[in-house]
């Protein structure tokens, strides 16, 4: 059975062969119920586990397509808001097998470790809400690097072009957005990115493209240039600016991954309030030396947010954004901030990828049927995260916008211990419900909503419920 869900997501799916789409969209619905089973425990029977290998491993079958329909309804939510945040990250896949490897699979960051690099650009509501992929690029590394020294690999990626390096990336994915920002003409999309991003040709690329707005984390204490000629460095500029806005949060725990971890951003840190400040101004950057002679000089808006009087021995916290968002006001700052937030939700999606549909755990032996999954499970990933906001965002309306009849109604009879009601009950209501399945504690007048990870535990039993509720339920007997 074809989940609905799934037919309307895969609507523009074309594979080259209509068996092809019709048997992709029954093993996409296995998967729906249970992102995190293995591919033969969302099977019945031997017959559909090889079909369903058949698949991956079907020369017709490729990431792009797979993805390209899931486009495409993105692009529909996108176009239904005014305006979208597009989070672009890059995230490592690591597939070290204890004995066998991934044919094709690539070095991590040392020998040790085999897998893929992939950069995913998805696509939030100003509320969270996740409204799908546009962008991904995979890629593996040959492990050249490690016959040499970290010096001459140093000297070698200052000497090779933009184009040649990994960190093209980064525009390539802007140059995604930039793209469909011309196909959803009524949608003002801001693409966000972290430090990593912070590259002086992404910039310049953002000039071509002045309908997207460009939220970046700065990386390097760049040379600028201020109204009156004054040349200095961007901090000592934003350091000087008058304090506009001024914050209380929590700083979340953290613990170093590793030992040996010297980073200041990778430390271990205990939780603590952290009191901050906000300062803006506008500034030309300068061009990298490398550079100088064919970049231009950047006009670009600065956001300092920094804590002030960090407790002794921790590291305080200071973020520089660059934007061409405007910051006249403290409020239009305010909403700087407020949308870098929003860059934390792809690191939620790259969790609810890996945990949720255990994409690390897989045991394809082949890099090309591993990526044909990988796309898969990605557009899982999107509709777990898509149901946990959904109770958010549009809490009153019917769950059966979501959920099918035999779904809300087997699980409204297992935890109700009553028959279901004529009416169906709310969207949040339905969420909250499945996500008890999955152990979400639905205490009295709790406030936050449930995570992605009760969500995809409770989906599995949903799934379970339905499919007794299809076959044994009351509608099965007077059927």
């Amino acid at each position: 059975m074809v989940v609905a869900w799934v037919a309307e997501e895969f609507k523009e799916l074309k594979l080259g062969d209509k068996r092809l789409d019709k048997r992709f969209l029954r093993v996409m619905s296995g998967l729906a119920g249970g992102p995190n089973r293995s591919i033969p425990e969302t099977c019945r029977g031997k017959r559909e586990v090889d079909a369903a290998y058949e698949l991956f491993k079907n020369p017709k079958v490729t990431p792009e397509k797979v993805l390209e329909a899931h486009l495409q309804a993105t692009k529909q939510r996108i176009s239904q808001e005014k305006r979208v945040v597009v989070a672009q990250d890059t995230t490592e896949l690591d597939l070290t097998r204890p004995e066998q490897q991934v044919a094709g699979v690539g070095y991590l960051d040392n020998p040790a470790r085999r897998g893929l690099y992939a950069h995913i650009a998805h696509a939030f509501t100003c509320e969270g809400v996740p409204l799908g992929t546009t962008f991904i690029k995979t890629w593996t590394r040959s492990g050249e690097e490690w016959s040499v020294s970290s010096e001459e690999r140093r000297k070698k990626r200052k000497a090779a072009s933009i184009e040649t390096k990994e960190s093209y990336r980064w525009i390539e994915g802007f140059r995604a957005v930039a793209a469909l920002a011309q196909e959803c003409p009524n949608t003002e999309f801001v693409c966000v990115a972290d430090s990593e991003a912070d590259i002086y040709q992404l910039f310049l690329e953002h000039e071509k493209a002045p309908g997207v707005l460009l939220l970046v984390r700065a990386c390097h204490n760049r040379v600028a240039k201020d109204d009156s000629g004054n040349i200095a460095f961007l901090k000592d500029f934003l350091n000087e600016a008058p304090v506009c806005l001024q914050y209380e949060v929590v700083v979340r725990e953290r613990e170093a991954k590793t030992a040996c971890e010297k980073r200041p951003r990778r430390q271990s840190r205990p939780k603590r309030k952290a009191a901050l400040e906000v300062r803006a101004a506008s500034v030309t950057l300068q061009p990298p030396k490398q550079h100088s002679g064919d970049c231009p000089a950047i006009r670009i808006n600065a956001v300092l947010v920094c804590e002030r009087d960090a407790p002794a021995g921790e590291e305080p916290v200071e973020w520089i954004l660059l934007t061409n968002f405007p910051i006249d006001t403290a409020q239009q700052v305010a909403e700087v901030v407020d949308l870098y937030c929003l860059r934390w939700q792809i690191e939620v999606y790259f969790r609810t990828l890996k945990e949720g549909c255990r994409v690390e755990k897989r045991r394809f032996e082949y890099l090309d049927r591993y990526r044909n999954f990988l796309a898969v499970a990605m557009v899982l990933a999107w509709r777990v995260l898509y149901l946990s906001r959904m109770g958010d965002t549009c809490p009153d309306i019917s769950c059966e916008a979501i959920f099918e009849p035999s779904e809300w109604k087997a699980v409204w009879t297992v935890l109700k211990g009553e028959p279901p009601p004529a009416e169906p009950p709310k969207v949040n209501e339905m969420v909250r419900m499945v996500a008890r399945l999955g152990g979400y504690v639905d205490y009295k007048n709790r406030q936050d909503r449930p995570g992605p990870q009760t969500l995809w535990r409770g989906l599995q039993r949903m799934s379970d419920l339905s499919w007794g509720w299809d076959v044994f339920g009351p509608e099965a007997r007077s059927g």
